[in-house]
């Protein structure tokens, strides 16, 4: 292996990295589960209660929830082996992936620098700038999605596999020659680990196409005398890449995952709407919601910034013999950002942070790169103490990246906090319901109440069906105020239009708390076996 990966002055630097990571992200560790699939994913999954021949037969096998990812299910249930429901534990195991995954980070840029490692130049402005890099990527305000939401799991789980491919596969080319020894050891991890990332989610499919655009440059392995040797060298990630693709369409067709309804010309507006943001949000995270859901109409916005992007893009590919790095740093940021696009629209959102999390690798170590090949030039022509201050600038930058940070962190601290913040910038019907849900849970029925209240009038403004749903939870919450009469007209409503069994039952509770004994006994013989909290029919 590198022996610039191996040596001492780095891996102290990615233990650093991964330290102050675990440091910013330490709010985390008190957060709460919310009610955004994290009920579906872990605290209402019974299958991850046991670690015995069952759970691995039903992790391998099947597709809850329409994905194929066996190693987040078999990492939740080792949390809940550890912990119960104490959503702590869970947290904690996000954020100590995420850790490591930072100090993967540096250890990935101290491969791609190793020319400027190795020269023995900078002193430890080279391992500054690897620090950088890490922390750069590691504590950015849009990493907080996919550490702070259990759910997210499968993304720091599949970022650990991914970064480690990526790894060894630099530590494999680092002798273009040879393919013997140590450098095959490191061929054939690479590709176990990018194996294990697709167990854990399907986004790392785009791997091999990354390697090749690696090859190009910053690697320069991609000549004409070896390209069809490289070629056959990606056959193995290719094989497995093809493989998860037929499985992940396969079940998306057979789950009915994919939202239909949308046009292509949608489809690439809110796509170019995402690429715009995403880049923007990378220089300027502020107004991060965990939640951007899909608008009808289109805002004009996202045509216009789709121009902008589709602009760009053709301009950096134009370029690219006489500026490859520009070129290559675009298709890396785009390759892993696609499976995520508009174009195979899996849920109401236009765009969400947790999609960015190996795309932005790309930005950072192409900034960070930029910077360690500046530096000789640098140190020629300006002071100790301008290069000195180039590099507090850089870390005061990063200092305020974790501050956001841990501010964005308070956004996930339970379902009210979450959905609250989503309402200050998106206020529609289901961010009100999720949020009236967390209220009742929690025993602030007046607080369900007028949620549930913003709800139905929503539904009724936009005439969506589903409103007998919403009579229903805010009859259970008002009878859980002690407003029975409430409750009963309510729930009357409700099984009017919908006459669920669950409706019975609840209005028999409320009218034997006012005294109506016949109309409870009558309710509860329509009720039949039902019984328990309020569901959605």
């Amino acid at each position: 292996m590198n022996r610039s990966v191996l040596n001492g002055s780095i891996w102290p630097v990615a233990v650093l990295a991964a330290l102050i990571c675990l440091a910013v992200f330490a709010r985390a560790y008190h957060c709460d589960f919310v009610n955004w699939d994290d009920q579906n994913y872990v605290s209402n999954n019974t299958a991850i209660r046991t670690l015995d021949w069952n759970f691995f037969r039903w992790a391998f096998t099947e597709a809850y929830l329409g994905w194929w990812m066996p190693l987040t299910w078999f990492s939740f249930a080792v949390d809940y082996a550890m912990w119960g429901l104490n959503p702590a534990g869970y947290h904690l195991t996000n954020i100590l992936l995420h850790a490591a995954n930072t100090g993967l980070v540096v250890l990935i840029a101290g491969s791609l620098f190793r020319e400027h490692l190795d020269s023995g130049r900078g002193g430890l402005l080279y391992p500054g700038i690897l620090l950088l890099a890490g922390l750069a990527w590691g504590i950015h305000p849009m990493r907080v999605e996919s550490v702070a939401w259990v759910t997210e799991r499968k993304d720091v789980l599949n970022g650990l596999f991914a970064l480690l491919s990526l790894l060894f596969y630099l530590n494999y080319t680092k002798n273009r020659e040879a393919f013997t020894g140590g450098n095959r050891l490191c061929y054939f991890l690479s590709i176990i680990f990018f194996a294990l990332s697709l167990m854990a989610k399907s986004v790392s499919v785009v791997m091999p196409v990354v390697l090749l655009v690696l090859d190009w440059y910053p690697l320069r392995r991609l000549t004409s005398s070896c390209w069809r040797k490289i070629l056959v060298e990606k056959l193995p990630y290719a094989i497995l890449s093809l493989a998860m693709i037929t499985v992940t369409l396969s079940l998306a067709m057979q789950h009915k995952i994919v939202v239909s309804g949308l046009s292509l010309s949608q489809r690439a507006q809110i796509s170019g709407n995402a690429i715009f943001e995403y880049v923007r949000l990378f220089f300027l995270p502020v107004d991060i919601i965990p939640l951007y859901i899909i608008t009808d109409p289109i805002p004009p916005a996202f045509l216009i910034k789709s121009v902008v992007v589709l602009v760009a893009i053709i301009f950096m590919l134009l370029i690219r013999k006489k500026f490859p790095g520009i070129t290559a740093t675009m298709l890396l940021f785009l390759l892993p950002l696609l499976p995520t696009l508009a174009f195979t629209q899996n849920g109401i959102q236009s765009m969400a942070m947790r999609f960015t999390y190996l795309p932005s690798l790309a930005v950072v170590l192409s900034l960070s790169l930029l910077l360690c090949r500046s530096m000789p030039g640098l140190e020629k022509t300006a002071t100790r103490n301008m290069v000195a201050a180039v590099f507090l600038g850089c870390f005061l930058l990063l200092g305020a990246y974790g501050v956001a940070t841990i501010r964005q962190i308070g956004v996930w601290k339970d379902s009210a906090a979450m959905w609250t913040r989503v309402i200050e910038y998106q206020p529609f019907d289901r961010a009100f319901f999720y949020r009236g849900l967390h209220y009742s849970d929690k025993g602030n029925f007046e607080a369900a109440i007028a949620d549930y209240s913003t709800t139905l009038a929503i539904f009724q403004k936009e005439g969506m069906p589903g409103g007998s749903n919403i009579l229903a939870f805010r009859g259970e919450a008002f009878a859980g105020a002690g407003r029975y009469r409430e409750a009963v007209a309510d729930l009357s409503a409700a099984i009017e239009s919908s006459p669920q069994p669950l409706y019975y039952y609840h209005r028999s509770l409320a009218f034997r708390k006012l005294g109506m004994t016949a109309e409870a006994d009558a309710d509860l013989t329509k009720a039949g076996n039902a019984s328990g909290k309020m569901q959605w029919f």
